[in-house]
């Protein structure tokens, strides 16, 4: 059986990084994003990157970083409010951008993973989400047609896992790492906890082993995107 344990975030990605390639990198806002794949990413230099993510972190952290570095040279997003440094790169022509309502990613990741070529849905019918795509009409309603996506290289941050890549998740972090854990040529996830395995009880487990080629245990910052306090009520 394949050892699927690595010491740190460098040694998981050796061999995988090349220039131009496509990366899945799951997460929802900074809510389990694989900080610590990002980094190391960022440091190999490794340029010409198209990233499907839902966000594009924010300004130095998160998928920022690469952002920062200009490395990124397309983002395939749903949300991108919370990044400066993006918004600046789009708007002078320097970043590429496809954008997706963020269930219409979600789904052509899912399909993706599924072996799913394309699917049809009535979201973004009539608007510019639809332009220059196929539609039909099924039932006398009009549906468009959306590809499924697949990566050379899916990173994704569980909660808990175990050394043969089955994965659990917290909460949000479940928005989108299930699914780009399925739709990677070849996925890395980094973990909070790393245990042996049988250690998981299996109607808990979120991404089979199947799909996770690499592991490693790493250390989180977790940021905060937007903190947001009320005033205590007087008593």
């Amino acid at each position: 059986m394949a050892n699927k344990i690595y010491a740190d975030a460098k040694g998981a990605l050796d061999g995988l990084l090349f220039d131009g390639m496509t990366i899945m990198a799951g997460g929802f806002g900074l809510c389990g994003i694989p900080e610590n794949l990002i980094a190391e990413i960022q440091k190999s230099g490794v340029k010409n990157l198209t990233v499907i993510s839902n966000n594009a972190g924010v300004d130095g952290f998160g998928l920022g970083v690469l952002l920062n570095s200009k490395q990124v040279k397309k983002m395939i997003s749903s949300y991108v409010g919370e990044n400066k440094e993006f918004e600046r790169q789009y708007l002078s022509g320097e970043l590429e951008l496809e954008f997706n309502p963020q269930g219409t990613m979600a789904e052509r990741c899912r399909a993706g993973g599924a072996g799913i070529p394309a699917f049809y849905t009535k979201t973004g019918v009539g608007t510019l989400v639809a332009e220059g795509k196929e539609t039909r009409v099924f039932n006398g309603e009009t549906y468009v047609m959306e590809t499924g996506l697949v990566a050379d290289l899916s990173i994704v941050k569980a909660y808990k896992g175990d050394t043969q890549g089955n994965l659990i998740y917290n909460k949000t972090a479940r928005n989108f790492n299930p699914m780009m854990a399925m739709a990677g040529k070849v996925t890395v996830a980094e973990v909070e906890e790393l245990v042996p395995t049988g250690d998981l009880d299996p109607d808990e487990i979120h991404t089979p082993g199947i799909f996770v080629q690499r592991i490693i245990k790493g250390a989180f910052e977790k940021r905060i995107e937007q903190r947001t306090v009320r005033k205590r009520e007087a008593v």
